[in-house]
This record gives structure tokens, sequence and C-alpha cells, in this order.
């Protein structure tokens, strides 16, 4: 039974290790320095930290999902969740007024497993539609909006060890345009021998290229453009297909400090994204009685022109019978950017 546990492991680990390998992600990009991936992949709006907790310690996660928000960061975490379930909802107000929010549930299924479903909100406020002969506006107006649902399934292989998968639909709309596509997450935990230590290990968003399409890419062209000649030919603008944010991220959790009136945990978390460059995410956790928590942390580091830097978190827990209330506040630094702020509420039952 331990030779197939182990057995199974360097599987996954395996797969992990091949997929983040440089020609099998969903675009193949030639090892050269000067090379810039940025801006190369759609659906950018998954690449935002999900959860108030995770952004006050610098997107260092991997490995310390255990609570709902496993199935945006690893969903093999999910099975670990304390109780019958839990469920959170998320709102931040985003970069040039845009919104976004978050909100999942999980359902633990005993020693089958647990659960769990998300959704991922990201709009755009409405303005208005602006040409070259009507510069104050046609009367039209246009936004753009987000989209993505998942479910996730997370299963305890052994006491230390678990594993999780989660299949979700993406969808951006800009207008009148539309882009679809679907994706898949899978994640891994592992409790170390080493006391206090866990592993994670997470691929997300490793799916579908994403292509605009609707009535907004047909014109009316003029190939000719000489008087007399035909001027109203239908055409359409080439669109082309763009992978989504594939991330590749291993994370270790030690928690340094775990008593009744006090509770100390710290992070890591090594990400190497398929548009842009490797880069580590730090924070840590302070907690008194377990009901009121303070984070720090550090995002991006050693991303290449990165404005992302310092994060702030702050947390209450309330406890009632049966189950538990949780609010959490993050604050992320933007630079040039100025910050936002993360608002989160979770109840688990």
């Amino acid at each position: 039974m331990k030779k197939s546990f182990m057995f199974l492991i360097l599987i996954i680990l395996s797969i992990f290790l091949f997929i983040s390998q440089p020609g099998f992600t969903q675009a193949s990009y030639q090892e050269v320095e000067s090379v810039n991936r940025v801006g190369t992949t759609a659906a950018q709006f998954l690449k935002i930290t999900a959860g108030a907790r995770p952004v006050g310690m610098g997107g260092a996660y991997t490995a310390l999902s255990t609570d709902i928000l496993s199935v945006f960061w690893n969903p093999g975490g999910l099975s670990r969740v304390i109780g019958n379930g839990e469920a959170i909802f998320n709102h931040s107000e985003w970069l040039a007024e845009t919104d976004y929010d978050i909100g999942a549930f999980s359902l633990n299924l005993g020693r089958f497993g647990a659960v769990g479903a998300h959704i991922i909100s990201f709009r755009t406020p409405e303005e208005l539609v602006r040409t070259v002969e009507l510069p104050e506006g046609t009367g039209q107006t246009w936004d753009a909006n987000m989209v993505s649902l998942g479910v996730s399934y997370a299963l305890n292989l052994t006491n230390r060890f678990s594993i999780g998968l989660t299949g979700k639909y993406i969808q951006e709309k800009i207008f009148n345009a539309v882009a679809r596509g679907g994706a898949v997450d899978l994640g891994i935990m592992y409790d170390t021998p080493l006391k206090n230590l866990t592993l994670g290990a997470a691929i997300t968003n490793f799916g579908t290229k994403m292509k605009l399409d609707g009535r907004d890419i047909f014109i009316n062209h003029d190939p000719v453009q000489e008087p007399g000649a035909v001027n109203e030919v239908p055409g359409q603008y080439r669109m082309d297909s763009y992978d989504i944010p594939l991330n590749l991220r291993f994370g270790l959790s030690y928690r340094a400090i775990q008593t009744d009136y006090i509770q100390f945990v710290a992070a890591v978390d090594g990400v190497q994204p398929n548009d842009n460059s490797e880069y580590l995410n730090a924070g840590a956790e302070l907690g008194v009685r377990n009901i009121v928590f303070l984070r720090a942390g550090y995002k991006s580091l050693f991303m290449k022109n990165s404005e992302q830097g310092l994060t702030f978190g702050a947390g209450i827990r309330y406890d009632v019978v049966g189950s538990s209330l949780k609010f959490d506040f993050g604050w992320a630094d933007f630079g040039r950017l100025k910050n936002v702020q993360f608002v989160s509420f979770a109840i688990r039952y």
C-alpha cells in the first residue's frame, strides 16, 4: 500500500514537472531573454488574487488553501475544510473603477471527499460609444463583462495527502463581441514529515484558447475607394485566438507557533506563468486567540517591471454554535496604479 501511494505521488509530480516545460505550455515561446510574453493571453481577470486573506499574505496561498478559497487556489485543499462546508463572498473595487467579485461554497462528503462550486465576475462601468464623427457619443453605451463558473472535487487519499480537480467555463464579453473557453485546475496538498510544514502545488487555467466573435467584427468595406466602384463589400476583422493565463505554482507553509493564545504561519509561493517571468510571493499571518488576525506580504518578487509589492491585511473570526463567521480585509500596493482593497465574508457551517 505504501509503495503504491509513493508511486502515485511520483506520477502526479511528474505531471506537474512535465507540464511546466516550455514546450508543453499552451503557447510555445522561444527561450530568448529579450522575448517579452506580457499581454499574450486572454481572460486576464483570472490572474487577480482571489480572497482578502490571500491578498494580505502577498498571494502566498498554495500551501495554505484549506478553506473554501481552495477552489480558486489549490483544489487539493478543498477536502480539508473543517465541518460540513464553507461559503464565501468577496468584493473589490479593482483598478480603473472596475468591480471584481467572487463567490463560492463547498460541501463535505465524508470519506467520499468534498465538492464545491464558484463564480468569478469582473465588470467595467458603462461608457458612451464615441466615434470620429460623433466624439460626444452616438447615443449607445458599451461595457465589458467577464465571468468564470467552476465546479471542484477533492479527496483525501491519506491523512497527509490530498488531491483535487476543478473544471470551469470562461467567458469574456466586450460590447457585442464574446469569447468563450474552458479550463481545468489540478492541485495537491501534502503534510510533510517535518512537523507543521505543508507542501502545495497547483496547475491553474490549463485549457482552450479564446477568440472574440460577434456582430462587431463584421464591416462594410470599400476595397477600391473610387467613385462609381462597388463600395459596400461585406467584410470582417480577422480575429486571433489567444491562450488563457496558465500558472504553475509550488508553495510551502510553516506553522511556527500554534498555541491557544498565539498562532503564526509563514508561506511562500513560486509561480511560473505562461505570459510573464517567474516570481515569488511571500507572506505571514499572526493570530491572537484564533480570533484576530494580522497579515503582511510581498507580491511578485523578482517579476520584471512589476507594479505590485507590499500587501497588508486583517481579519476577525467569530464562532457561534455549529458554525464560524469570518471577516477579512486585504490591501495591495500597485505602485503608479495606486492600490486596491478586498473585503471578504465567509461562513463555515
